[in-house]
Protein backbone atom coordinates (compact mmCIF):
# COMPACT_ATOMS: atom_id res chain seq x y z
CA UNK A 1 0.00 0.00 0.00
CA UNK A 2 1.49 3.55 -0.58
CA UNK A 3 1.20 6.07 1.45
CA UNK A 4 -1.90 8.41 2.43
CA UNK A 5 0.53 11.34 0.78
CA UNK A 6 1.32 8.96 -2.34
CA UNK A 7 -2.16 7.81 -2.64
CA UNK A 8 -3.22 11.83 -2.33
CA UNK A 9 -1.13 12.67 -4.96
CA UNK A 10 -2.28 10.17 -7.52
CA UNK A 11 -5.80 11.32 -6.85
CA UNK A 12 -4.61 14.99 -7.68
CA UNK A 13 -3.43 13.95 -10.64
CA UNK A 14 -5.89 12.00 -11.28
CA UNK A 15 -8.66 14.71 -11.05
CA UNK A 16 -6.58 17.13 -12.78
CA UNK A 17 -8.94 18.07 -16.04
CA UNK A 18 -7.70 17.74 -19.43
CA UNK A 19 -9.78 20.24 -21.73
CA UNK A 20 -11.39 17.95 -23.65
CA UNK A 21 -13.37 19.54 -26.94
CA UNK A 22 -17.37 18.13 -26.76
CA UNK A 23 -17.44 14.93 -29.13
CA UNK A 24 -20.46 14.36 -31.63
CA UNK A 25 -21.09 10.46 -30.58
CA UNK A 26 -24.78 10.75 -28.52
CA UNK A 27 -27.44 10.93 -31.31
CA UNK A 28 -31.43 10.83 -29.92
CA UNK A 29 -34.39 10.10 -31.73
CA UNK A 30 -37.45 11.53 -29.81
CA UNK A 31 -41.05 10.10 -31.23
CA UNK A 32 -44.35 11.66 -29.66
CA UNK A 33 -47.31 9.44 -30.78
CA UNK A 34 -50.80 10.39 -31.38
CA UNK A 35 -52.93 11.50 -28.23
CA UNK A 36 -56.04 10.23 -28.77
CA UNK A 37 -57.51 13.61 -27.07
CA UNK A 38 -56.04 17.01 -25.86
CA UNK A 39 -54.92 16.00 -22.36
CA UNK A 40 -52.31 12.99 -23.57
CA UNK A 41 -51.25 14.84 -26.85
CA UNK A 42 -49.62 18.18 -24.39
CA UNK A 43 -48.13 15.74 -22.15
CA UNK A 44 -46.53 13.93 -24.78
CA UNK A 45 -45.41 16.92 -26.48
CA UNK A 46 -44.04 18.53 -23.31
CA UNK A 47 -42.19 15.19 -22.11
CA UNK A 48 -41.07 14.98 -25.90
CA UNK A 49 -39.91 18.63 -25.73
CA UNK A 50 -38.48 18.44 -22.57
CA UNK A 51 -35.72 15.79 -23.47
CA UNK A 52 -35.26 18.18 -26.72
CA UNK A 53 -34.16 21.00 -24.98
CA UNK A 54 -32.22 19.00 -22.28
CA UNK A 55 -30.42 17.21 -25.58
CA UNK A 56 -29.58 20.51 -27.21
CA UNK A 57 -29.15 23.07 -24.15
CA UNK A 58 -28.21 21.20 -21.20
CA UNK A 59 -25.91 18.13 -23.04
CA UNK A 60 -24.71 20.61 -26.17
CA UNK A 61 -26.10 17.72 -29.14
CA UNK A 62 -26.10 19.48 -32.54
CA UNK A 63 -28.76 19.93 -34.08
CA UNK A 64 -28.02 17.17 -36.60
CA UNK A 65 -28.00 14.77 -33.88
CA UNK A 66 -31.17 15.44 -32.67
CA UNK A 67 -34.30 14.07 -34.38
CA UNK A 68 -38.02 15.18 -33.11
CA UNK A 69 -40.92 13.49 -35.07
CA UNK A 70 -44.00 14.60 -33.39
CA UNK A 71 -48.30 14.31 -34.10
CA UNK A 72 -48.66 17.69 -34.61
CA UNK A 73 -45.72 19.70 -36.76
CA UNK A 74 -46.94 23.14 -36.30
CA UNK A 75 -47.64 22.96 -32.36
CA UNK A 76 -44.03 22.83 -31.79
CA UNK A 77 -41.10 24.28 -34.61
CA UNK A 78 -38.58 21.86 -33.22
CA UNK A 79 -40.45 18.99 -34.80
CA UNK A 80 -39.07 17.86 -37.53
CA UNK A 81 -42.08 15.63 -39.28
CA UNK A 82 -45.16 13.76 -38.57
CA UNK A 83 -44.65 10.87 -36.54
CA UNK A 84 -45.86 8.38 -39.09
CA UNK A 85 -44.51 5.13 -40.33
CA UNK A 86 -42.63 7.34 -42.95
CA UNK A 87 -41.32 9.89 -41.15
CA UNK A 88 -39.71 6.66 -38.87
CA UNK A 89 -38.73 4.75 -41.42
CA UNK A 90 -36.57 7.93 -42.91
CA UNK A 91 -35.45 8.39 -39.40
CA UNK A 92 -33.72 5.01 -38.57
CA UNK A 93 -32.41 5.56 -42.49
CA UNK A 94 -30.85 9.02 -41.76
CA UNK A 95 -29.09 7.69 -38.12
CA UNK A 96 -28.18 4.21 -39.93
CA UNK A 97 -25.93 6.68 -42.51
CA UNK A 98 -24.93 9.55 -40.38
CA UNK A 99 -23.80 7.73 -37.37
CA UNK A 100 -20.44 5.04 -36.80
CA UNK A 101 -19.85 1.74 -34.86
CA UNK A 102 -19.83 2.64 -31.08
CA UNK A 103 -21.85 5.89 -31.07
CA UNK A 104 -24.49 5.79 -28.47
CA UNK A 105 -27.81 6.00 -30.26
CA UNK A 106 -31.66 7.12 -28.33
CA UNK A 107 -34.76 6.38 -29.56
CA UNK A 108 -37.17 7.42 -27.12
CA UNK A 109 -40.84 6.50 -27.71
CA UNK A 110 -43.89 8.53 -25.99
CA UNK A 111 -47.19 8.35 -26.01
CA UNK A 112 -49.97 5.21 -26.14
CA UNK A 113 -49.24 1.48 -26.90
CA UNK A 114 -51.91 -1.52 -27.24
CA UNK A 115 -51.32 -5.41 -27.24
CA UNK A 116 -53.38 -7.50 -28.90
CA UNK A 117 -53.55 -10.88 -30.21
CA UNK A 118 -49.65 -11.31 -27.95
CA UNK A 119 -48.58 -8.41 -30.60
CA UNK A 120 -47.55 -4.64 -29.02
CA UNK A 121 -47.64 -1.80 -30.79
CA UNK A 122 -46.80 2.08 -30.31
CA UNK A 123 -49.67 4.46 -31.62
CA UNK A 124 -48.93 6.41 -34.27
CA UNK A 125 -50.85 8.76 -37.09
CA UNK A 126 -51.62 6.29 -39.57
CA UNK A 127 -51.06 2.52 -39.24
CA UNK A 128 -49.46 1.88 -36.03
CA UNK A 129 -45.79 0.10 -35.69
CA UNK A 130 -45.14 -3.06 -33.78
CA UNK A 131 -42.43 -4.28 -31.45
CA UNK A 132 -40.94 -6.38 -34.57
CA UNK A 133 -41.27 -2.92 -37.12
CA UNK A 134 -39.00 -1.26 -34.35
CA UNK A 135 -36.40 -5.11 -34.25
CA UNK A 136 -36.22 -4.43 -38.29
CA UNK A 137 -35.18 -0.55 -37.91
CA UNK A 138 -32.42 -1.67 -34.85
CA UNK A 139 -30.86 -4.17 -37.37
CA UNK A 140 -29.83 -1.12 -39.25
CA UNK A 141 -27.87 -0.18 -36.54
CA UNK A 142 -25.25 -2.67 -36.08
CA UNK A 143 -22.32 -1.87 -33.81
CA UNK A 144 -23.80 0.93 -32.52
CA UNK A 145 -24.55 1.65 -28.47
CA UNK A 146 -28.69 1.71 -28.52
CA UNK A 147 -30.80 2.74 -25.96
CA UNK A 148 -34.30 1.92 -27.00
CA UNK A 149 -36.59 3.66 -24.22
CA UNK A 150 -40.37 2.76 -25.07
CA UNK A 151 -42.19 5.02 -22.17
CA UNK A 152 -45.52 3.99 -23.62
CA UNK A 153 -48.53 1.82 -22.13
CA UNK A 154 -48.50 -1.79 -22.84
CA UNK A 155 -44.69 -1.40 -23.94
CA UNK A 156 -43.46 -4.63 -21.53
CA UNK A 157 -43.69 -7.16 -24.45
CA UNK A 158 -40.89 -4.90 -26.49
CA UNK A 159 -38.09 -6.12 -24.47
CA UNK A 160 -38.30 -9.55 -25.97
CA UNK A 161 -38.51 -8.61 -28.97
CA UNK A 162 -35.93 -6.02 -29.31
CA UNK A 163 -33.19 -7.82 -26.48
CA UNK A 164 -29.31 -8.31 -28.30
CA UNK A 165 -25.80 -7.10 -27.34
CA UNK A 166 -25.58 -3.96 -27.48
CA UNK A 167 -29.45 -3.09 -26.61
CA UNK A 168 -30.50 -1.28 -23.49
CA UNK A 169 -34.60 -2.03 -23.99
CA UNK A 170 -36.22 0.23 -20.80
CA UNK A 171 -40.37 -0.34 -20.99
CA UNK A 172 -42.77 1.53 -18.71
CA UNK A 173 -44.69 -1.99 -18.25
CA UNK A 174 -43.16 -4.97 -17.17
CA UNK A 175 -45.79 -6.90 -19.64
CA UNK A 176 -47.94 -5.83 -22.96
CA UNK A 177 -51.31 -6.24 -20.13
CA UNK A 178 -50.50 -3.31 -18.34
CA UNK A 179 -52.46 -1.05 -20.36
CA UNK A 180 -53.66 1.75 -18.28
CA UNK A 181 -51.86 5.23 -18.88
CA UNK A 182 -48.39 5.37 -17.49
CA UNK A 183 -46.62 7.95 -15.27
CA UNK A 184 -42.73 6.81 -15.94
CA UNK A 185 -42.11 8.60 -19.06
CA UNK A 186 -42.80 11.71 -17.11
CA UNK A 187 -40.17 10.87 -14.35
CA UNK A 188 -37.23 9.13 -16.58
CA UNK A 189 -37.44 12.14 -18.86
CA UNK A 190 -37.03 14.63 -15.59
CA UNK A 191 -34.03 12.62 -14.72
CA UNK A 192 -32.36 14.22 -17.74
CA UNK A 193 -33.89 17.49 -17.10
CA UNK A 194 -33.19 17.82 -13.77
CA UNK A 195 -30.36 17.07 -11.15
CA UNK A 196 -31.90 14.63 -8.81
CA UNK A 197 -30.76 11.42 -10.80
CA UNK A 198 -27.15 12.24 -11.34
CA UNK A 199 -26.66 9.46 -8.13
CA UNK A 200 -22.98 9.30 -8.28
CA UNK A 201 -22.48 12.95 -8.93
CA UNK A 202 -20.31 13.74 -12.00
CA UNK A 203 -22.23 15.72 -13.80
CA UNK A 204 -24.17 13.28 -16.57
CA UNK A 205 -27.15 11.08 -15.97
CA UNK A 206 -26.67 7.34 -17.38
CA UNK A 207 -29.63 5.24 -18.26
CA UNK A 208 -29.22 3.21 -15.21
CA UNK A 209 -29.70 6.09 -12.89
CA UNK A 210 -32.59 8.01 -14.99
CA UNK A 211 -34.59 4.55 -14.96
CA UNK A 212 -33.79 4.41 -10.96
CA UNK A 213 -34.69 7.33 -10.31
CA UNK A 214 -38.41 6.98 -12.41
CA UNK A 215 -38.67 4.05 -10.76
CA UNK A 216 -38.14 5.35 -7.16
CA UNK A 217 -40.62 8.01 -7.60
CA UNK A 218 -43.20 6.47 -9.23
CA UNK A 219 -43.37 3.88 -6.81
CA UNK A 220 -43.47 6.78 -4.21
CA UNK A 221 -46.48 8.21 -6.48
CA UNK A 222 -48.48 5.20 -6.10
CA UNK A 223 -48.12 4.55 -2.34
CA UNK A 224 -48.66 8.55 -1.78
CA UNK A 225 -51.97 8.38 -3.45
CA UNK A 226 -53.01 4.83 -2.19
CA UNK A 227 -53.45 3.34 -5.11
CA UNK A 228 -52.06 0.02 -6.47
CA UNK A 229 -49.37 0.01 -9.18
CA UNK A 230 -50.66 -0.77 -13.01
CA UNK A 231 -46.98 -0.11 -14.03
CA UNK A 232 -43.73 -2.16 -13.85
CA UNK A 233 -41.07 -1.02 -15.22
CA UNK A 234 -38.04 -2.68 -16.77
CA UNK A 235 -34.51 -2.91 -18.20
CA UNK A 236 -33.09 -5.27 -20.03
CA UNK A 237 -29.25 -4.93 -21.39
CA UNK A 238 -27.39 -8.73 -21.33
CA UNK A 239 -29.53 -9.86 -24.66
CA UNK A 240 -31.56 -12.64 -22.79
CA UNK A 241 -34.47 -10.70 -23.47
CA UNK A 242 -35.60 -11.04 -19.73
CA UNK A 243 -35.91 -7.29 -17.90
CA UNK A 244 -35.42 -6.75 -14.49
CA UNK A 245 -37.12 -4.22 -12.36
CA UNK A 246 -35.03 -3.96 -9.65
CA UNK A 247 -31.37 -3.18 -11.23
CA UNK A 248 -29.46 -3.26 -7.40
CA UNK A 249 -28.82 -6.99 -7.63
CA UNK A 250 -29.81 -7.79 -11.01
CA UNK A 251 -27.93 -9.21 -14.05
CA UNK A 252 -28.97 -6.23 -16.00
CA UNK A 253 -28.06 -2.87 -15.41
CA UNK A 254 -23.98 -2.91 -16.59
CA UNK A 255 -24.45 -1.30 -20.33
CA UNK A 256 -27.16 0.76 -19.00
CA UNK A 257 -24.59 2.66 -16.63
CA UNK A 258 -22.63 3.28 -19.33
CA UNK A 259 -24.89 5.11 -21.45
CA UNK A 260 -25.18 8.92 -21.21
CA UNK A 261 -26.67 11.49 -23.13
CA UNK A 262 -23.61 13.92 -22.56
CA UNK A 263 -20.55 12.97 -24.74
CA UNK A 264 -17.97 11.28 -22.70
CA UNK A 265 -15.31 14.63 -22.36
CA UNK A 266 -12.68 12.09 -22.44
CA UNK A 267 -13.69 10.21 -25.65
CA UNK A 268 -14.77 13.43 -27.41
CA UNK A 269 -11.02 14.66 -26.89
CA UNK A 270 -9.46 11.52 -28.69
CA UNK A 271 -11.87 11.84 -31.24
CA UNK A 272 -11.09 15.85 -31.76
CA UNK A 273 -7.57 15.01 -32.13
CA UNK A 274 -5.30 14.51 -34.91
CA UNK A 275 -2.47 13.12 -33.38
CA UNK A 276 -2.89 9.07 -33.08
CA UNK A 277 -1.10 8.25 -30.08
CA UNK A 278 -2.34 11.33 -28.08
CA UNK A 279 -5.88 9.46 -29.01
CA UNK A 280 -4.56 6.38 -27.52
CA UNK A 281 -4.15 7.88 -24.97
CA UNK A 282 -7.26 9.61 -24.48
CA UNK A 283 -9.15 5.99 -24.94
CA UNK A 284 -6.45 4.42 -22.23
CA UNK A 285 -8.03 7.30 -19.90
CA UNK A 286 -11.33 6.62 -20.63
CA UNK A 287 -10.90 3.05 -19.96
CA UNK A 288 -9.75 3.64 -16.63
CA UNK A 289 -12.51 5.88 -15.50
CA UNK A 290 -14.91 3.61 -16.83
CA UNK A 291 -13.04 0.63 -14.32
CA UNK A 292 -12.70 3.08 -11.78
CA UNK A 293 -16.84 4.17 -12.02
CA UNK A 294 -17.33 0.11 -11.78
CA UNK A 295 -15.80 0.05 -8.94
CA UNK A 296 -17.12 2.54 -6.82
CA UNK A 297 -20.21 0.95 -7.66
CA UNK A 298 -18.75 -1.71 -6.03
CA UNK A 299 -18.15 -0.40 -2.86
CA UNK A 300 -19.38 -2.18 0.10
CA UNK A 301 -20.32 -5.40 -1.89
CA UNK A 302 -16.85 -6.48 -2.35
CA UNK A 303 -14.13 -6.87 1.19
CA UNK A 304 -12.61 -3.53 1.55
CA UNK A 305 -9.23 -4.58 1.18
CA UNK A 306 -9.89 -5.59 -1.71
CA UNK A 307 -11.47 -2.58 -3.36
CA UNK A 308 -8.84 -0.60 -1.47
CA UNK A 309 -6.25 -2.57 -3.39
CA UNK A 310 -7.90 -1.98 -6.53
CA UNK A 311 -8.82 1.34 -6.11
CA UNK A 312 -5.21 2.16 -5.19
CA UNK A 313 -4.24 0.68 -8.46
CA UNK A 314 -6.30 2.37 -10.60
CA UNK A 315 -5.82 5.60 -9.53
CA UNK A 316 -2.39 5.39 -10.09
CA UNK A 317 -2.93 4.20 -13.52
CA UNK A 318 -5.33 7.49 -14.15
CA UNK A 319 -2.77 9.33 -12.73
CA UNK A 320 0.29 8.07 -14.92
CA UNK A 321 -2.01 8.37 -18.02
CA UNK A 322 -3.22 11.66 -17.10
CA UNK A 323 0.71 12.78 -16.64
CA UNK A 324 1.13 10.75 -20.24
CA UNK A 325 -1.47 13.55 -21.92
CA UNK A 326 0.02 16.56 -21.08
CA UNK A 327 3.84 15.67 -21.50
CA UNK A 328 2.19 14.68 -24.99
CA UNK A 329 0.38 17.84 -25.67
CA UNK A 330 3.47 19.61 -24.48
CA UNK A 331 5.29 18.17 -26.78
CA UNK A 332 2.71 19.14 -29.34
CA UNK A 333 2.17 22.23 -28.45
Amino acid sequence: MISRGALASAILLATAAVQPILGQDPYILVVTGIGGGQEYSERFREWGGALVTAASEKFALPAANIIYLGEDVDADPRIRNRSTRESIDQAFANLASSTQPGDHIFVVLIGHGTFNAGESRFNIPGPDLTAEDFGLYLNQLADRQVAFLNLASASGEFVSALSGEGRTIVTATKTGREGNETIFGGYFIEAFTGEAADLDKDGRVSVWEAFEFARIEVTREYETTNRIATEHAVLDDNGDGEGSTELAEAADGRLARTMFLAADPTMAAAHATNDPKLGALFEQKADVEQRLKELRDLSGLIPQDRYDNELEELLVELALTNRAIQARESGIN
